[in-house]
């Protein structure tokens, strides 16, 4: 796995924008609030259950990864993980991006663009609309 994911998990703690363990996964998956669940290589079939059933019926997308819990515990400044969740978009789509297996995630990244232009254009939506409210809209002729 490359490194640079790894930092970008560790980037996302350091921000808020990531939740760790199965409790704080299921939370954000409960509050469809899971951008990406991050499931380590080594984890046991109980949790691999776990967060299947946790996205299921949504559209709330999961990805296991060839790193160990151990390896996954160092980068997030913790002794183990068996899975972790991301509540940020962009965050998401640079960590997918970062694994550097793009054809093999096609789909998902893929769908993390997506969400991410929609995420780009409704934050220039309501700074116009802020803009709107401050100044007053301008017409034009």
């Amino acid at each position: 796995m490359e490194v640079k994911a790894l930092n970008l998990l560790s980037l996302a703690r350091k921000g808020g924008n990531i939740g760790l363990g199965e409790e704080a996964v299921g939370a954000a998956a409960r509050a469809q609030r899971a951008r990406l669940i991050v499931v380590a290589g080594d984890c046991s079939d109980h949790s691999l259950r776990r967060v299947k059933g946790f996205v299921a019926g949504t559209k709330q997308p999961w990805l296991q990864i060839e790193t160990t819990k151990d390896e996954l515990g160092d980068a997030l400044g913790i002794t183990s993980c068996a899975m972790a969740v991301i509540t940020d978009v962009q965050l998401a789509l640079a960590f997918v991006k970062a694994l550097g297996q793009d054809e093999k995630n096609a789909d998902l990244l893929a769908d993390l663009t997506d969400r991410t232009e929609r995420v780009k254009k409704r934050r220039q939506e309501e700074k116009a609309h802020k803009n709107n409210i401050r100044h007053g809209k301008k017409r034009t002729k």
